[in-house]
């Protein structure tokens, strides 16, 4: 088949965009990876008590799950930030943020009086995991149009 003029792959809502909303977004997503670039940074640069950390929440074995902690959160929020494969890094780390809040967390097997702010940090890292939702659902609609 052939095509009469030059293709158009730009979306309506790229053309309608403006120019300040693409580094407002991305500010919004260094906001979102800030605290798995920090943890991932934090944990390499003090890898015994990374290590130390997992033992604690019971994951072994404790050296290479705190490597391969260190490698998740900072790989997958650098491809958040680059636009690499950001909807499957933005699930990947709504799963992991689940995940550790289920283990850090676990609001439900432990005494009344200590449950707030168990329940509290569990509940903020839900919300997180939802933005991490959000993030990969905005990332497939931007790039198939709306």
């Amino acid at each position: 088949m052939r095509m009469l003029g030059p293709v158009n792959t730009a979306t309506p809502a790229t053309l309608s965009e403006p120019a300040w909303l693409g580094p407002l977004r991305w500010l919004g997503l260094l906001a979102l990876c800030a605290a798995y670039l920090q943890g991932g940074l934090s944990k390499a640069w003090d890898l015994s008590a990374a290590t130390a950390e997992m033992a604690h929440f019971g994951l072994q074995p404790a050296g290479p799950m705190a490597l391969a902690v260190i490698v998740f959160e900072l790989v997958a929020s650098l491809a958040v930030l680059t636009g690499w494969q950001r909807a499957p890094a933005a699930l990947a780390l709504g799963a992991f943020t689940l995940a550790a809040s289920v283990i850090a967390n676990p609001f439900w097997s432990v005494p009344a009086d200590s449950r707030p702010p168990l329940l509290n940090a569990f509940m903020e890292h839900l919300g997180l995991a939802g933005a991490w939702g959000m993030v990969a659902l905005a990332s497939l609609r931007h790039r198939q149009g709306p």
